[in-house]
């Protein structure tokens, strides 16, 4: 009786280990990377990073102020064109506007003035000269002639750069011309407007911006966690798939009266012009904590799938390996493990979601 339970039993042992072994052989063998799979999948190494810890500020895309000109009417008068727009780009020295003006006016007087005064002057000199050979004058009177002429030049001289700097043309015209190449950021004037000769406000703003700033609004609480050499990743409504990337330069250590936060500014490159000013912009700031080190993997290779964070183990193509693994903390495009992976070990970081579906079907 006893024989034929124990016989039963080696049986019973026998079928089931012959059942696991044809799961494993099914597990190892039902799922194989294919070729061109295989070519499209990216993977990286399990490391050890020094951690960082990332905050997140909001605040806007600015222009450079050292690379930003207002541009004033010098003189006060009747608009009669305006050739530019808001949000034109402009050369330097392009016209932007005419002004007609009573001050232009006298300056022309002036100039008219002082041709005279210069012709006079020079016709003096020449009968001077004349009688001064006949020994009909003195040389004195020849000294004074050329003294006269000399000063009826240079007044000729002062007004023409008058109107060099001015930019006076006939008809009593001021040209408005851009002083720097740039965007119109600013545009205050219309044709047909009456400029008083005593207003101060500028008429335009241009800014060169291919770079610009990000500037955060730091609250007071955050204060501290904030220093100058801070990595920055800036991204913005209308390219949220695109991170532009620079350092705190500068901490401007007042607090706005109107926002309760200190500022921090970030210089950016804009190729393309692709920021404009006062785009809104999430500014991330990120430092190491300590000189502290953790496992990491780049954020693309982390899975959240069933309230739980999984990653792609890879051996080899017919050995991947589903793995939880225990998120500690995600920087940017780096995420810190506290378990679940290895230093050295391989996860996949592209295709993976594919992958993962045709394992865990």
């Amino acid at each position: 009786m006893h024989s034929k339970i124990l016989l039963a039993l080696a049986f019973l042992i026998a079928a089931t280990g012959c059942k696991h072994t044809d799961k494993e052989a099914a597990v190892k063998e039902g799922f194989r990377l294919s070729d061109t799979m295989l070519a499209k999948t990216r993977m990286a190494d399990v490391v050890r990073l020094p951690l960082r810890s990332e905050k997140t500020f909001f605040g806007k895309i600015t222009t450079d102020a050292n690379k930003m000109i207002e541009v004033f009417p010098v003189v006060g008068g009747n608009v009669t064109h305006v050739y530019v727009e808001l949000g034109d780009y402009v050369e330097k020295g392009q016209l932007l506007a005419t002004i007609q003006s009573t001050e232009v006016a006298g300056y022309a007087k002036e100039m008219e003035d002082a041709r005279n005064d210069e012709l006079l002057a020079r016709n003096s000199l020449k009968v001077a000269q004349e009688m001064y050979q006949g020994k009909l004058s003195t040389e004195r009177d020849v000294l004074e002639a050329r003294s006269a002429l000399e000063k009826a030049q240079s007044q000729t001289r002062r007004i023409a750069e008058t109107y060099k700097i001015y930019n006076i043309r006939p008809g009593s015209i001021f040209e408005v011309r851009a002083p720097i190449s740039g965007f119109i950021t600013q545009k205050d004037i219309n044709q047909d407007m009456l400029l008083r000769n005593d207003r101060s406000d500028n008429i335009f703003d241009i800014a060169q911006i291919n770079e610009v700033w990000a500037v955060a609004n730091v609250n007071e609480s955050d204060i501290n966690d904030v220093a100058i050499g801070m990595d920055a990743s800036i991204t913005t409504l209308s390219y949220p798939d695109k991170v532009f990337y620079g350092k705190v330069d500068k901490i401007f250590n007042v607090i706005d009266p109107e926002t309760k936060a200190m500022k921090a500014r970030v210089k950016l490159n804009n190729p393309g012009f692709l920021l404009k000013p006062e785009m809104r912009a999430t500014v991330k700031l990120t430092s190491e904590t300590g000189g502290q080190q953790m496992l990491a993997v780049p954020s693309t290779a982390v899975i959240f799938d069933n309230n739980k964070n999984h990653v792609l183990v890879f051996h080899d193509r017919n050995n991947i390996e589903t793995r939880e693994v225990d998120v500690f903390r995600q920087v940017g495009d780096i995420t810190y493990v506290r378990t679940g992976i290895k230093d050295g070990e391989k996860v996949i970081t592209e295709n993976q979601l594919l992958i993962y579906d045709a394992l865990n079907d």
